[in-house]
């Protein structure tokens, strides 16, 4: 059932009587002047100049994202997303440098990364939803850190696995890798490809089970099954193609008896072939994976009074994709700031927000409150943003 534990019981049977549509006003032309001063300020900061520059692409993005006819606000202050932007470059100057130093320092390294992780997570979500704010009221993210170490740290115990069977390969120079260190890797990998679906279904439902506007705190219902089942043709793919390419090369070297000379015309055309696999994991994979992740997710979250629905087209996902790698190729980047609002367009307004409950009475209750109508901005130091 979807939360309404702030909601009276007479309101949940209210029928749904609203409904909320979210329309995208950016052009292009306005994204390409931020975007190219952005660039330019990057390159002469040498990259110290990032958290502004995020502001003002998420101000710009969220000041043109209106929900039922307004639009959403994004007040973060970049001096205070710096901090976080320090910490976190810091933290990763460290694991690389003791990774060069010894195989047990990378791994105490990134023991240590790994147990911050979550936290930094959970504090990122806090403060882009606390500095986020939609007619007035700001909104909320209600996760706690012990759910968000249980979210995300199976996942990070399997990259350790990884890490530490890696450590006991031979650097360059020093002989071959064990047998048994090829064979563990090799495993480890399997496994994290396997756990991918699940980790993600994690991260997800603590993500969509802790948005909150008002009293009204969302829920998450999509399975397990469902992201697995998402995962199958992306899988089949890949072990499609491998298996194509195995073929090609016992078939070659069946007909001339010598493997070595077999592999040699699939290595003359080795970066083609590289190339067309990329095109279709990016033109045709990556889209097909963007909507449909966007259409399982949100249809999926919600609550007794309020749900989302995506209706993002994969057709039209397709084509848009096709024609923004066409145009950026062709303008060596430049097109890029075009195609990232035609991209936001899309999909935002692929989604819609229905609702039972009046959004201004809901709105009007929260106002009343200082703290709903505040947020969580003040409770978070750092101010890091590492992703939603």
């Amino acid at each position: 059932m979807y939360r309404s534990d702030a909601v009276p019981e007479t309101a949940q049977s209210a029928p749904v009587h609203h409904t909320a549509h979210i329309r995208f006003s950016g052009s292009g032309s306005e994204y390409f002047r931020i975007w190219i001063v952005n660039m330019l300020l990057l390159l002469v900061t040498l990259g110290l100049y990032w958290p502004w520059a995020k502001v003002r692409r998420l101000r710009y993005f969220w000041g043109n994202t209106l929900v039922d006819g307004d639009p959403l606000g994004f007040h973060g202050n970049p001096r205070q997303m710096f901090k976080g932007w320090a910490l976190m470059a810091v933290l990763f100057a460290l694991y690389n440098w003791a990774s060069n130093f010894s195989a047990v320092a990378g791994i105490v390294a990134f023991v240590l990364l790994a147990g911050l992780w979550p936290a930094l997570w959970r504090s990122s979500m806090r403060f882009r939803m606390a500095n986020t704010s939609w007619r007035g009221l700001r909104l909320r993210f209600a996760g706690s850190s012990r759910d968000a170490y249980a979210a995300i740290l199976p996942p990070l115990l399997i990259s350790l696995l990884l890490v530490v069977v890696i450590s006991f390969a031979p650097k360059k120079g020093e002989g071959p890798t064990p047998d048994w260190v090829a064979g563990a890797a090799l495993i480890t990998m399997l496994l994290m490809v396997g756990a991918l679906p699940w980790g993600l279904w994690r991260m997800k439902a603590y993500q969509h089970r802790h948005y909150a506007l008002g009293p009204l705190q969302t829920d998450f219902r999509a399975s397990l099954k469902s992201f697995y089942a998402l995962a199958l043709k992306p899988l089949l793919l890949m072990l499609s193609v491998f298996a194509a390419v195995g073929l090609l090369v016992w078939v070659l070297a069946s007909a001339g008896g010598d493997t070595r000379a077999a592999l040699k015309p699939l290595l003359r055309w080795a970066p083609v072939l590289v190339l067309l696999f990329w095109g279709l994991l990016m033109f045709g994979m990556g889209p097909w994976l963007t909507t449909r992740l966007q259409n399982l997710v949100w249809t999926k979250t919600g609550n007794a009074q309020l749900r989302f629905i995506s209706r993002l087209s994969f057709r039209r996902m397709f084509a848009l994709s096709l024609k923004n790698g066409l145009l950026i190729g062709l303008t060596l980047g430049l097109y890029w700031p075009f195609a990232a609002v035609a991209k936001a367009r899309l999909r935002l307004e692929a989604v819609q927000i229905r609702s039972a409950t009046d959004l201004q009475n809901l709105l009007a209750a929260a106002h009343d409150d200082p703290q709903e109508a505040a947020g969580e901005a003040a409770g978070d130091f750092f101010g890091l943003d590492v992703g939603l």
